[in-house]
This record gives structure tokens, sequence and C-alpha cells, in this order.
């Protein structure tokens, strides 16, 4: 048996809570939060942009940690959950793995890549697994059109267009805060930058066109540059759309021999040579938490096998950050934007 600890009981603690009742062959056996109140299972204010209604939560047989230390040495925690604001993950991250243990942190893996480099040299150094929770690919759409392209069953990608616009959140004031969470252009749009480089690889430039406030990308349009042969690949992403429709998000794919299309607000739709147009069955229903639970499924059967992966692979979310990072230099700069 995993046995996880959860550190920060926000939002998103919450959520990996939840999905990880479902489990096989791991547990939550520990939480740690500086909030008095949430380690005694008032989690009322843990309210997010999704899942059930939050309330009170019987944390009877879970042991109960303040101090972040504390839950580290616990001999008894194999797999530590870091679900606290951006700013903090590297800290977290990097002392769990000096205490032997394995690590899956919420996206953005850090705030800099020269944390998120210090994160990955210390996993290496400690010969355990840094995983990243990116949760995109286990959303039942998204995960179909990792396995279209990636088996090559409609020929290789040609292009694409990703798109992940919200309303200004009133759930999260971190999200516009640059000190914490990187702001929309990272906190919001990392989740399309970690997903084209999962499905198409990091381009060699970008170049991004946006808005800004203050010192934060809200909103910003990109082309990623992979040279000649391609693909032709562009995103649409930020944090400014009126209340009336709080959040959107979608892709349209094109293969050599077929089209996938999906938006919030229709199903899955696959396009072929022959003319047809049908709506692939998915699994995993419509309950976002399944999909969380699958990430953390992921994860414990990482820790069982001693074996990165790929989907939450630590690398991977440290170029999907450094992604975010060129984009807001080329919104900023007007000019196109290299990759390291």
């Amino acid at each position: 048996m995993v046995r996880i600890g959860i550190v920060g009981l926000g939002f998103m603690g919450r959520i990996h809570y939840l999905s990880a009742a479902e489990l096989v062959g791991g547990e939550v056996t520990a939480v740690c939060s500086r909030d008095a109140l949430k380690l005694d299972g008032d989690w009322r204010n843990t309210r997010g942009n999704f899942g059930p209604e939050p309330g009170i939560v019987d944390l009877a047989g879970i042991k109960k940690y303040s101090a972040i230390a504390d839950l580290l040495a616990d001999p008894d925690i194999d797999l530590v959950d870091i679900c606290t604001v951006t700013d903090q993950h590297a800290t977290i991250a990097i002392a769990a793995l000096k205490a032997g243990k394995h690590v899956l942190v919420e996206k953005a893996i850090s705030l800099t890549t020269a944390d998120a480099d210090a994160m990955l040299a210390a996993a290496s150094t400690a010969g355990k697994l840094l995983m990243v929770a990116h949760v995109l690919p286990f959303f039942p759409e998204f995960r179909f059109a990792v396995n279209a392209v990636r088996s090559g069953a409609h020929g290789k990608l040609i292009a694409a267009h990703f798109l992940r616009v919200i309303a200004k959140p009133d759930w999260s004031a971190d999200i516009a805060d640059t000190a914490k969470t990187g702001g929309p252009a990272v906190d919001l749009h990392i989740h399309d930058t970690h997903f084209i480089g999962l499905l198409c690889g990091v381009p060699n430039a970008v170049f991004a066109v946006g808005t800004v406030s203050g010192d934060a990308v809200t909103y910003l349009s990109t082309s990623y540059i992979y040279g000649p042969g391609g693909p032709a690949v562009t995103c649409s992403s930020g944090a400014v759309c009126m209340s009336g429709r709080p959040f959107a998000h979608g892709f349209e794919i094109y293969l050599e021999k077929a089209t996938l299309i999906y938006n919030a607000d229709k199903p899955l739709t696959l396009l072929t040579a022959d003319g047809m147009s049908t709506q692939p069955k998915l699994d995993g229903g419509g309950d976002p938490l399944a999909a969380f639970t699958a990430e953390l499924q992921t994860a414990v059967d990482a820790v069982k096998t001693g074996k990165e992966p790929d989907l939450l692979s630590g690398k991977l979310a440290r170029d999907a950050l450094a992604l975010c990072h060129r984009e807001c230099e080329s919104v900023k700069t007007g000019k196109i934007v290299a990759m390291e």
C-alpha cells in the first residue's frame, strides 16, 4: 500500500483527497495544514471551480500535521502530494525528496525554471520520483487525442489549435498574483503548454501577442514554431472573458486522415477521410474527479514500479513552464523568442 501525505488543504488539496478515495493500492494516511480548522475537518472555505460543495470532512484515522517537517519525518509516508500555492512548490518538494519521499506536486512545477531544475536535480540525487500533476491528459477527450496522435492510426499530426479562456475567477485571488502563481499565463496557460509539449514536442521558438496587467500577462495568442515540416500549432489562453461564460477550453487537431474537434460545450467529434462524423465512446464519464483519480493512480503505480510515467514527467513539466515564460517574453517584447 502506497501511503500518501497531502500538504496543503485548499481547493486542490480537497480535490486530491476526495479523488484518492477510489485508489487501488494507495491511500491518504496524513494531511498537513497550518489551518487548525482544516485539520479538524472544516473544509467549507475550499470552494473552487468544480467538484462537490465543500463541507465538513471526517478525518478520523488520518494523521494531522501543522508543520511540514513533521510530516516529512513520518517514516510511514511514501508519497508526498504537494497542493500548496506554486511559490512554495520548490522548497517543499526539495525537502521531501531529501527526506527520502517520492513527490507528486501540483502544476505548475514551480515559478522559475531554475527552481524546476533544482527540483529535478534533487530527485536524481535522492533516487526518488518527482512527478508533476498535470491532469489534462487524464480527461477522456484529451486522453483520446493523445492516443490518436501517438498511435499513428490517422497519420501524422499536421496542425492544431488549442483554447483555454476563463472569466476572472471569484474563487482565487492568487491567479492574478505573479509572485504566487505566475499569473494567468502560467497558472492557467501551463495546462496548454504541457499538453502541446506532450502531443507535439517542445517547439524551437514562440511568437505571442497578448494583454498585460501590471506584470502579469492576462491573455495571449501564441504560434509555436517547429520549423519546416511543422506541425503548425497555435493556442489562445487567458482570464479575460465576461462572467457569462466562466470557462471554455478545447481543441481542433488536424491529422493526415482525420480531424478531432472538442470544446467544453460539445462532445468530442472525430471527422474521418471517408466523410463520416462520429462521437467516440470515452471512458471516465463526465465527473472531473475521475480524471484526478486516474492521475493519482498513475502516481501510485509509479511509486510501486519506481518508473516515472511520461504523463507526469518532471522534465516535461519544466519545459512547459519554460514555454510559458518565453511566451510572456514574446508578448512584452513583440519578438519571436527562441527556446533554450
